[in-house]
């Protein structure tokens, strides 16, 4: 496929993610006209992602000349050179740029390791998350010090660090929202992060268009819609034997499914009238529908003639990437 606009790849709380977003909104660049967001689950991840990007991880940019960026800092360098409206970039002096890369390299590396052994001691057998805890404020300490003259880390207006270091350091406060705010010597910092957590650029980058709550539909996969109660039933029995909203697959003879352009007409003509949360979408792994020895049919639906995938057999749970709402 030949790519028109640049195409993100993010996950609306992880905070490289967070911080590519803030640097393509600031930039003045808009999901949907400039470039195409596409919302990663992480215990999902889509085939284009992964063969874009070994690494697999969020943020990856791909843009229409093929070049690939991988990494959150890159992906706000080159937004901001496309626009800065804001002088994130432009307007400093080299000795304030060693600056930001300081702090952003502080940031990245010791913050970050202390926050993960904080945030997430069950990832870390054998370490405690106290000592990374007082490691941690000691790094927000010192930041906080540079804080205390303009409001921000170089001064009277923000800079890329600002950004760049904001959605960890929320991170870290979510850990213990309390603890934070009650931690003492930090009142710049906490004014800092309030400032951000109650600001308008967050707010954009972590609602729609900028920041989806369902996955992207890849048109490598396939889906399926189903009751959430039905889901729950095969997850208990460890078997799916539904065909469509009120027929099972022993009266059909398979189960429907749709390609990932035919997901919300199937949800509109056949769920419209349910609740939100009472409809799950099943993304399936055509693979692992194959490794399982099933027949999967394009055949024409009966009035219309467009072709739908039907499996025949039943749905081995396995073969279940994601039971995610129905979001439309």
């Amino acid at each position: 496929m030949v790519l028109v606009q640049p195409v993100l790849y993010s996950f609306r709380r992880c905070p490289y993610a967070m911080r590519a977003r803030l640097a393509l909104a600031a930039a003045g660049m808009q999901p949907g006209h400039a470039l195409e967001l596409r919302e990663v689950a992480l215990k999902a991840k889509p085939p284009e992602l992964v063969e874009a990007s070994a690494k697999a991880t969020v943020p990856v940019m791909v843009l229409p000349d093929s070049r690939v960026i991988e990494e959150s800092l890159a992906i706000m360098r080159w937004a901001l050179e496309q626009r800065d409206p804001q002088g994130w970039l432009s307007g400093w002096s080299s000795a304030e740029h060693e600056r930001m890369e300081a702090l952003i390299a502080e940031n990245d590396g010791p913050f970050k390791h202390h926050l993960d052994r904080f945030k997430y001691p069950d990832r870390y057998p054998g370490e405690t998350s106290e000592p990374h805890r007082l490691a941690a404020v000691a790094i927000l300490s010192r930041w906080s010090e540079q804080l205390r003259a303009g409001g921000w880390l170089l001064g009277d207006r923000p800079c890329l660090a600002d950004w760049a270091l904001l959605p960890f350091v929320r991170q870290f406060r979510l850990a213990d929202p309390e603890g934070f705010d009650a931690e003492p010597g930090l009142a710049p910092l906490q004014a800092w992060l309030a400032r951000f957590l109650e600001g308008p650029e967050l707010a954009t980058v972590m609602e729609a268009p900028w920041a989806e709550r369902s996955a992207w539909r890849s048109p490598s996969w396939l889906y399926h819609l189903t009751l959430r109660q039905e889901w729950n039933d095969a997850r208990r029995d460890g078997v799916y034997c539904r065909s469509t909203r009120g027929r099972s697959l022993e009266e059909v003879g398979f189960i429907h499914l749709s390609a990932a352009h035919q997901v919300e007409a199937t949800a509109q003509r056949f769920y419209g009238d349910l609740p939100a949360g009472a409809v799950l979408l099943l993304t399936l792994d055509p693979q692992r529908l194959s490794a399982a020895g099933l027949n999967v049919r394009e055949e024409p639906a009966p009035g219309t003639g467009e072709l739908f995938p039907h499996l025949y057999g039943t749905l081995p749970l396995e073969a279940v990437l994601l039971a995610q709402p129905l979001v439309p």
